[in-house]
């Protein structure tokens, strides 16, 4: 295999960012594709339907021009609650940005009266949160559109409320400075601008604006903003230099690391806004007004990606170690059965993530966090670990269970691995092409024939699972869900129907147990009246030949 090949293989292997959405999870990779997975509903994996998958798949995004089809190579990805953006190369904003304020890009400077050819702004990054999309242009512009915190033309001058906008508008806040980094909540936004005109390393300010019913904005207070307005703890001033921001859905995280480091180099993690599910890791479930240091991670780690989710927040150091807290022993998780005496409970501080051979992970390059879980990228991005809700197969573990440490996602994807299995080992011998050829082939056929039999193996689990929860409903009337799935069944595998029943009756209540009395009378009743049915059937048929004889 030429070096050309085998650097395209190792790139497609290669995870250089995710996006956690309410249940489902994105990836790009180094050769610009994009995999999804968990839950479909609204289209939000792009796979052209709304099932769920259980493992990543890959986003098919083909072009057809006249001469030719091409795929699309892509350079960003972000996660709403519901929805998935990818960012194309070469993605160009919309032309009603020339209109404003003159901000123009051009390939030369004017000659005379000439003005030479306009070259066409370029969106560099996208984000999501919530059901809002933010894009930062290559002029350093934000633009935002989905539900956009605006001024209500209903409530006064100082009404504050989400406008639908269907087209990209732009934030005009940050005219003559440069929008570097940017994060959003379901109403708010937090981002990162520079001083001056262009970004020089250490210089970024925060500003913040939208709904603060919960401090939210870092501000001091819990009044909405309609206009940015800056975070006085990270102003020109502060001695701190941010680098990261992440927002939950009520909440935000940020990243910092002194300016004047010493030999040293030491980052702080602060959060603010709600705080009652200890998302904000200060030890209390009272929420924050102002940003405030989560002073229990050790000083001495640099952390490279913080990511905060519904009501959870978690981060990962250079060094391999994971932290995360918040709800339900910081999984994100609501309440559960399985989590009972001293494991119950959100966690109030940070509580140490550990993998399952180790206790750190090697090459850390990025964590994310969903509604209900929680996604990180390893091994310089050739591993993806997740932990946390698993319904709809938002865990990319193929199951759909729920796993409460560090699982590995099927990453790389199943055809890309027995592609890349097969190439290595038939490409040895640089002469043997054909026979290479042959053997791919024939790799691909077979690969093809499991995926066409994992489809009718889900197809078949989706009917089986919508009987079960036909009859289930029928006899306790509500639906079928996981939590009703018998614990031994759940936890050995192995299944006694007759203790089960025994004890369900036993932890029944009246309601429950009349119910069950009325279902099973009416069904009884039916059994006997076919039977009566079937037997008088039978003696007819016994008769009548009796009777024809003579």
């Amino acid at each position: 295999m030429d070096d050309a090949l085998r650097s395209s293989s190792n790139l497609s292997r290669k995870v250089v960012s995710v996006a956690a959405g309410e249940a489902h999870t994105l990836a790009l990779t180094g050769d610009g594709c994009v995999y999804s997975w968990g839950r479909g509903m609204f289209g939000r994996l792009g796979i052209g339907s709304e099932a769920d998958a259980l493992f990543p798949v890959q986003v098919k995004c083909d072009i057809c021009s006249e001469s030719e089809e091409k795929r699309l190579k892509f350079v960003g990805i972000a996660a709403g609650a519901y929805h998935s953006m990818a960012l194309a190369e070469n993605a160009v904003v919309p032309r009603m940005m020339e209109h404003f304020l003159g901000l123009t890009s051009f390939d030369s400077v004017t000659n005379g009266s000439e003005t030479k050819r306009e070259a066409p702004l370029k969106a560099c990054s996208v984000k999501a949160g919530g059901m809002m999309s933010l894009a930062i242009d290559n002029l350093g512009t934000l633009w935002i559109w989905g539900n956009c915190p605006q001024q209500s033309s209903s409530s006064g001058e100082s009404g504050f409320s989400l406008v639908s906008s269907f087209t990209p508008i732009p934030v005009w806040d940050f005219h003559g400075h440069t929008v570097v980094k940017v994060a959003c909540g379901n109403e708010h936004v937090v981002a990162l601008v520079t001083v001056g005109e262009t970004y020089e390393g250490e210089d970024l300010v925060c500003y913040s604006w939208g709904n603060n019913n919960h401090g939210q904005l870092g501000l001091g207070d819990r009044e909405s903003r309609i206009h940015p307005e800056i975070v006085e703890t990270f102003n020109q001033h502060s001695p701190w230099a941010i680098y990261e921001v992440a927002c939950g859905a009520f909440h935000t995280a940020l990243l910092t690391h002194k300016k004047r480091p010493n030999e040293k180099l030491e980052s702080t993690c602060w959060t603010f806004g709600l705080g009652e599910n200890g998302q904000l890791g200060h030890g209390t479930s009272q929420s924050a007004l102002k940003p405030e240091p989560v002073n229990e991670l050790p000083q001495d780690a640099y952390l490279v990606s913080v990511d905060c989710g519904l009501f959870h927040t978690g981060v990962v150091s250079s060094a391999g170690d994971v932290w995360s807290w918040g709800m339900e022993k910081g999984l994100g998780l609501c309440p559960d059965a399985r989590f009972t005496g001293t494991d119950a409970g959100d966690a109030l501080s940070p509580l140490r993530i550990t993998g399952p051979q180790e206790p750190r992970f090697h090459d850390p390059v990025q964590v994310v966090c969903g509604a209900a879980h929680t996604v990180l990228v390893a091994n310089d991005g050739y591993k993806l670990w997740s932990w946390g809700r698993g319904r709809s197969g938002v865990l990319g573990t193929g199951q759909t269970i729920d796993f409460f440490a560090p699982t590995a996602v099927m990453w790389p994807p199943l055809a890309d691995d027995f592609k890349d299995q097969g190439l290595n080992n038939v490409t040895k011998d640089d002469n043997l092409e054909s026979k290479e050829s042959e053997e791919v082939a024939e790799i691909e056929k077979r690969l093809s024939s499991a995926m066409e039999e994992m489809k009718l193996l889900q197809s078949k689990l989706s009917m089986m699972e919508r009987y079960a929860g036909i009859l289930h409903g029928s006899i306790f009337g509500k639906p079928f869900t996981e939590e009703d799935i018998p614990s031994s069944l759940r936890d050995s595998g192995t299944f006694d129907i007759a203790k089960e029943w025994e004890d369900m009756l036993e932890s029944a209540d009246r309601s429950k147990l009349i119910r069950l009395e009325l279902f099973y009378r009416n069904m009884l009743s039916g059994v006997k009246d076919k039977h009566m049915k079937r037997r008088i059937q039978e003696i007819i048929k016994e008769c009548v030949p009796s009777t024809q004889g003579k």
